[in-house]
């Protein structure tokens, strides 16, 4: 049977890799992201079928129109990968306005809560039930970097909305996993890492990094997984990445 899924923030990055990743493992896709250009260029790199639509992963009724259209064109739905998501600069509390935090919260959290509320509805309603969600976490969601209280609070939420699909998806044979990355290189984190990251202590330091390719095909896996299996939590990263002992 043929597999639907959507990915969310697919216009560049672990995004785009996951993308490519899922199409030349046969599945259909549709892809949505702010930048029509960069998500023309993702899916030229697709083997397989796939649709772009370019919107605000916030703005409710675009959310609502993604999943009808990916319900009306493929038939079904077997995937979604909340993918998008935004970093703001790094900054003490004490510094941060209030829209600087919204903002950070409104993409990261609601805009991943729009887009699971629409896949669930969708495998409640099709024949068979079912189907997976994968929560783009992080590092964050369980240890925060300094100056970075947005970001660590909405991955911390993303934790929380985790597990309330999980636990109210198990009566419909719905999954949903958590996958904690940590310091893939993409174009955007290439130069945070390689420039060097803040430290607890203090110091700047330049991290390993690992190939988003990584990344992408644990996608692949665990969006291929039978129903019947899931993976709550996922975390990969850097091997040298100093994560254990942060803080």
């Amino acid at each position: 049977m043929t597999r639907i899924g959507i990915v969310t923030g697919a216009s560049s990055g672990i995004g785009r890799a996951s993308a490519i990743a899922l199409s030349k493992a046969g599945w259909k896709l549709v892809l949505t992201a702010r930048r029509l250009e960069q998500l023309k260029e993702t899916a030229l790199l697709c083997t397989n079928e796939t649709l772009i639509l370019a919107g605000d992963i916030t703005d409710e009724p675009f959310i609502k129109g993604v999943f009808e259209t990916a319900v009306s064109h493929f038939g079904r739905l077997d995937l979604l990968f909340n993918n998008a998501g935004i970093s703001p600069r790094a900054a003490p509390i004490e510094e941060l306005s209030l829209e600087a935090f919204q903002a950070v919260i409104h993409v990261n959290l609601t805009g991943s809560f729009l887009a699971a509320r629409e896949a669930i509805k969708i495998f409640k309603s099709q024949t068979p039930q079912g189907g997976r969600i994968i929560n783009n976490g992080s590092l964050s969601a369980h240890v925060p970097r300094p100056n970075t209280s947005p970001y660590a609070c909405s991955k911390h939420a993303i934790a929380g909305l985790t597990k309330c699909i999980s636990l109210e998806g198990r009566p419909f044979g719905i999954t949903c996993t958590q996958l904690d990355i940590g310091n893939a290189k993409t174009d955007i984190s290439d130069k945070h890492f390689t420039v060097g990251a803040l430290q607890p202590n203090g110091t700047m330091l330049s991290e390993p990094t690992m190939d988003v390719e990584q990344v992408a095909s644990t996608v692949v896996h665990i969006a291929s997984m039978p129903p019947d299996v899931t993976m709550l939590e996922v975390n990969i990263m850097a091997a040298g990445a100093p994560y254990v002992g942060r803080g």
